[in-house]
């Protein structure tokens, strides 16, 4: 999982010049939007590659100490804020721990059950959720479009592992992948209202969301410690590879890169971004991993993605 996790539509997106929704494509939009879908798509295969020898929790540490240390950086030579008052802290500290350590460490775990492309399928849910949650908090009836975009969510999620569990029952270790990323896809959004309630504040994303990687580093080296895992690395391409691609392209650069096109296009248009990933993830799990599509699974993925594209449209619970 990436730095999308954090730049999934909400109501609480702040508002972009007015010219950002209907003007065309130009050919940096283009590149932006290649770039950011290429490296979300990828980033779920290299979670994948991360697991086995080295801890989860441990992962996560070596990952986002790089990813911090270029957030950080990013934050002080762009002349962004960096010092908040403690109360701000205690914000950056839930974030950090719901946003970007529990919901990696969900899917991290969930990666040794389930095909990477399955991973960002039941992530991508996170849009319909977003929205839901935001409606709890305000108080106010989701509208039915966006009941109707949760419905075909969860119908695609269960058409796609209807097969597994059919052939190994509700205890088998599908339905263990799916419960961890769906508890990972609920930490993530519920990390996202957190967020978003500080941009409502005033709070600056970038500098948020570095603050964020702070603490959410410190506390998966804290879990690591209570649970005695050794701090080692896999000396190994693959290994060292993904890390890498993780830690600098899918969440500093393609961070970077999304920001940019939120600006120059709009919330609505960039949120296109999560209806693709997953289709292209699937492919790299069909390629690499040996996923075999079925008539649920093709099903299954048009709900989804229909369900997105409604959330989408919305814009609002």
């Amino acid at each position: 999982m990436t730095i999308q996790s954090q730049l999934l539509p909400t109501p609480a997106a702040p508002s972009r010049a007015p010219n950002t929704r209907d003007r065309a494509f130009e050919p940096r939009d283009y590149g932006l939007y290649v770039l950011t879908v290429i490296a979300w798509s990828v980033s779920w295969f290299a979670i994948r590659l991360q697991v086995g020898t080295v801890s989860n929790e441990v992962n996560l540490v070596w990952r986002f100490a790089i990813a911090t240390t270029l957030m950080i950086a990013w934050v002080v030579f762009s002349g962004r804020r960096i010092r908040f008052p403690l109360r701000d802290h205690a914000r950056f500290a839930a974030l950090g721990i719901l946003m970007f350590s529990s919901n990696f460490l969900f899917f991290y775990y969930g990666a040794g059950y389930l095909v990477s492309g399955l991973l960002s399928v039941v992530f991508s849910l996170a849009s319909v959720i977003n929205i839901m949650l935001a409606a709890i908090a305000l108080r106010e009836q989701p509208s039915p479009r966006v009941l109707a975009s949760g419905i075909l969510g969860f119908c695609g999620i269960a058409l796609m592992f209807a097969p597994e569990i059919t052939a190994h029952g509700l205890s088998g270790g599908t339905m263990i992948g799916l419960g961890l990323c769906i508890a990972g896809t609920l930490c993530f959004c519920i990390g996202n209202q957190i967020s978003a309630a500080g941009l409502r504040n005033g709070l600056p994303l970038v500098p948020m969301s570095a603050w964020g990687m702070v603490y959410g580093t410190l506390w998966s080296a804290l879990l690591a410690l209570l649970l005695g895992r050794p701090f080692i690395i896999e000396p190994t391409v693959s290994y060292l590879g993904s890390l890498l691609f993780l830690a600098v392209i899918s969440t500093v650069i393609a961070f970077s890169a999304y920001l940019t096109l939120l600006s120059r296009i709009g919330p609505a248009r960039a949120g296109y971004a999560t209806v693709l990933f997953p289709i292209f993830a699937l492919l790299v799990s069909t390629a690499l991993e040996g996923y075999q599509w079925s008539g649920y699974a093709f099903a299954g993925l048009a709900f989804v993605a229909v369900g997105n594209v409604l959330v989408i449209r919305t814009g609002k619970p």
